[in-house]
């Protein structure tokens, strides 16, 4: 490959060097330099990586983009002055942006192979992209899956640090989902994912704004409300067609200052115009072999669903899945039983129901999350509402104290344990979620080991009780002291179960 063909589409000042070199791969990690790889060097919050232009040039690379100049670095080098002078240097604004362009070359641009769907929000984005992929599945679509859970084609799972991951991750995922078959790619876009430059370049086939509200504000986020919802608005500027949620506080802003063309969903809320998608006569339902709601959507589209996961907040997720398949002409019999059935790890799971209680996972791991949680599962009116939960351990101890005052006010019995404790004591997190919870006078105890605490909520558990099991949700892992073991609550909760039915039969 020639580099001049990669730079079509990037706006960039030649400083020396000749573009018509041969060109092999795009890097920005300087431990993968060699001959034949464009080194971006990019600038971050804590490592600007021009300072590694010596060890990349030592290691073979000749082409270099950034985003000033580099004479220090050019000196430093080890190279002599007729190697120095046949080194490529690009100028460019942003490094970051540069990098998305040379990547979706370096792949051949491979998101315009695809149907690309993009959800973002403040929640809802793992659920709402699960729902949409379940979906297109059902009515015969490979769909490949982009997010918190990593990168999703067929069975095979490849995880990833970021929600969006980085621009040259993402687009080596596009070129293996249009190789591997794929018809669509559904993915999350977070708000730092656009902010960092990551979705730069791509034009989504359909944009879909779940909700926001105040989050990811601080030093390395947002620096306030205004600056996170413009980053969170951008996805619905980079897409053809839009939906957006209706009865969101800020839809009316948000509307004024897109301009893709635009559809909105609502969850049965009022709205202050009618919306294209509407749910109505919402239902919840408890049943000893299906606990979720039941609803139907009118508008553009008629049909009854079934959806298999609990709380209004899903049945909006729900909603902008429905809606998009329904833009997306897909059969609405397929569509409803693939809600039916739906499962998403970690997120509202139910892992067990029968007529005796019902046990789920869920990621809630903040105080936002908890308590729009417990008030959800409320709705299902259980005997005894019980919910297993710790706090991460060197984390803000805020979450310690609001989780423990909400879990005290909404749960019937809160059992206190460990979550990734990392590198500090499980007996000190507990304390600290302790003295919240006591202010509150509602009932809890302590199970420091996280097994034993999940064992004991289903052993003990009374007829008509629903445990909530929260905090960790899809994750595998207990982090203690740096070190990651293998722990998945699907697996106890369902180990629990099956040791409790031997119990009974035997």
């Amino acid at each position: 490959m020639i580099l001049q063909d990669w730079l079509k589409e990037l706006d960039y000042t030649l400083i020396q060097g000749n573009p018509d070199t041969q060109v092999e791969e795009v890097i920005y990690d300087s431990r993968k330099a060699g001959p034949g790889t464009v080194f971006v060097a990019m600038t971050g919050t804590r490592i600007d990586a021009h300072c590694f232009i010596p060890d990349v040039l030592k290691a073979g690379t000749r082409i270099l983009v950034t985003e000033r100049p580099i004479d220090m670095e050019l000196e430093a080098c080890e190279l002599d002055e007729e190697e120095k002078k046949k080194i490529t240097i690009l100028r460019v604004k942003d490094s970051r942006r540069a990098l998305a362009l040379l990547s979706a070359a370096r792949f051949g641009y491979p998101a315009k192979k695809l149907t690309l769907i993009g959800v973002t929000g403040t929640k809802g984005k793992t659920t709402t992209t699960h729902m949409i992929k379940t979906v297109l599945e059902a009515a015969g679509k490979k769909a490949g899956l982009i997010g918190t859970t990593g990168v999703v084609i067929g069975e095979h799972v490849t995880p990833t640090m970021n929600t969006t991951p980085e621009s040259y991750e993402l687009h080596k995922a596009f070129a293996q989902m249009a190789e591997a078959g794929c018809d669509y790619a559904v993915m999350e876009v977070s708000s730092q994912g656009v902010k960092m430059h990551r979705v730069d370049g791509i034009l989504f086939d359909y944009g879909i704004f779940t909700n926001i509200s105040p989050d990811h504000i601080g030093p390395d986020e947002h620096k306030d409300f205004e600056e996170y919802l413009y980053y969170k608005t951008r996805l619905l500027d980079s897409c053809r067609i839009g939906l957006l949620n209706g009865a969101d506080p800020h839809a009316e802003a948000i509307k004024k200052e897109v301009s893709c063309k635009l559809y909105t969903y609502n969850a049965g809320k009022e709205s202050k115009v009618p919306d294209d998608f509407m749910a109505e006569n919402i239902r919840y339902l408890a049943e000893p072999d299906f606990v979720g709601t039941q609803f139907h959507v009118s508008g553009r589209c008629e049909m009854e669903i079934r959806l298999g996961i609990p709380g209004l907040f899903n049945v909006e997720n729900a909603m902008a899945a429905v809606s998009l398949c329904s833009l997306l002409g897909l059969d609405p019999q397929r569509v409803s039983h693939a809600l039916e059935h739906i499962r998403v790890n970690g997120r509202m799971e139910i892992v067990h129901t029968s007529s005796h209680c019902t046990v789920l996972v869920d990621y809630a791991h903040n105080a936002v999350s908890m308590e729009s949680l417990l008030k959800t599962l409320r709705d299902y009116s259980p005997k005894r509402l019980v919910c297993v939960f710790g706090c991460g351990g060197n984390r803000s101890k805020d979450r310690r104290y609001s989780m423990g005052e909400i879990g005290g006010r909404l749960a019937d019995l809160c059992i206190l344990t460990a979550d990734n404790s990392r590198y500090e004591k499980v007996e000190d997190i507990l304390a600290d979620i302790r003295g919240s919870i006591e202010k509150t006078g509602g009932a809890f105890m302590e199970i420091p080991d996280r097994r034993e605490a999940i064992r004991y909520s289903v052993f003990h558990a009374e007829p008509g009780d629903m445990i909530a099991v929260i905090g960790k949700g899809h994750e595998d892992y207990q982090e203690i002291n740096g070190v990651r073991h293998h722990f998945l609550d699907r697996e106890v909760i369902e180990e629990a179960v099956r040791e409790l039915r031997e119990k009974e039969q035997g």
